[in-house]
């Protein structure tokens, strides 16, 4: 994923150095999913914040050891009963995961498809040194996982069993899980009462409410240059999701692989450089920015198919693309492209 820099974030340090009678951001930050969490929380006192950062760390790690992909956990376990072909009885809240995934997987056409595990683990990117210089697979090989090409269709829940009958299948969920885990936030700090607030997770962030009378404003990391390519004002409840070829990827002998897989050709997708999508739902905005980075040229169909109207998508060749309402949101920063226009207005 793509780094978002939350600009506002970055003066918080003068609102804690304030007197006590101010409100405040107070930030905490801890690591989960193999990156750190930042967590700014406008206008509470030191004992709520330190308590809620508490909750939230406990929630990161639960998801996080639930759907580990790769060390053991309800996911691996999951895997090894599809591939035994057998059954396995799972948790109300794993299967709704699961269902919830499956759901965004059908309105992107399959192009984001946690099936498809074992592509993945083929590239070597299910494992601890992904980043490792090592040889792709081999041609035989991608074809190989392409005659079967597992979708979620493959996937049935029925009375708290799952199964499948195609034993190719392995679940993953690194292109969904972080979006999944913010929405778990977010809903934790309103249950506490908690109404501005913002949790940025490697870079891709929701956040509620405001800091202070201004909005949250945040700044979206160029995919080539050192710097941001734009900034947004949040308005209220919104998420920010970016995919991009830059920042997970191995380099062998002198080319570059991107961890984003086409599960139609089973090698990276190449025709865009990172796309980011702006949706109220962390889930949605998650699953959407890599089915749309897959989707290439293609994105504004598959946009509208998954009820995502915010776009931005930066092509291979540095072209700006974006959807109509993104235009109205987003604010570039040096661009001397022009922007290319695409999709209807809703």
């Amino acid at each position: 994923m793509m780094k978002i820099i939350p600009l506002l974030l970055l003066c918080c340090t003068l609102f804690l150095s304030a007197c006590d009678s101010e409100p405040r951001a107070r930030q905490g930050k801890f690591y989960a999913f193999g990156t750190e969490i930042d967590v700014s929380l406008y206008d509470v006192d030191k004992e709520t914040a330190n308590n809620t950062i508490e909750v939230l760390e406990q929630t990161f790690s639960n998801i996080n050891n639930t759907w580990h992909a790769w060390q053991p956990s309800t996911l691996t376990r999951i895997n090894e009963a599809i591939a035994a072909g057998e059954s396995i009885v799972i948790e109300e809240d794993v299967a709704q995961l699961i269902n919830l995934a499956s759901s965004f997987a059908n309105k992107s056409q399959h192009l984001f498809n946690p099936a498809a595990g074992k592509l993945f683990e083929l590239w070597g990117f299910h494992q601890d040194n992904w980043f490792e210089s090592h040889p792709p697979p081999s041609e035989a090989e991608i074809n190989n996982w392409l005659a079967s090409a597992p979708t979620m269709e493959d996937i049935h829940i029925e009375n708290g069993e799952l199964t499948s009958c195609d034993p190719t299948v392995k679940l993953g969920f690194g292109a969904f899980a972080k979006g999944y885990a913010v929405d778990k936030a977010i809903t934790a700090l309103q249950q506490q009462g908690i109404q501005n607030a913002i949790v940025n997770i490697g870079g891709d962030l929701r956040a509620i409410g405001s800091h202070g009378k201004r909005p949250w404003v945040i700044g979206i990391r160029h995919p080539r240059k050192d710097g941001m390519i734009a900034s947004i004002a949040l308005h209220g409840d919104e998420s920010v999701f970016t995919s991009g070829d830059y920042e997970r990827f191995f380099l062998y002998e002198g080319k570059r692989y991107p961890h984003i897989i086409d599960p139609r050709t089973g090698y990276p997708a190449d025709q865009a450089m990172s796309v980011t999508v702006l949706h109220r739902n962390a889930s949605l905005a998650d699953a959407a920015a890599t089915a749309l980075f897959v989707a290439g040229d293609d994105w504004p169909e598959i946009a509208d198919s998954m009820g995502v109207t915010h776009v931005m998508l930066v092509k291979a060749d540095g072209q700006i693309e974006m959807s109509p309402q993104m235009v109205d949101r987003i604010q570039l920063i040096n661009n001397r492209k022009p922007v290319i226009i695409r999709g209807e207005e809703s």
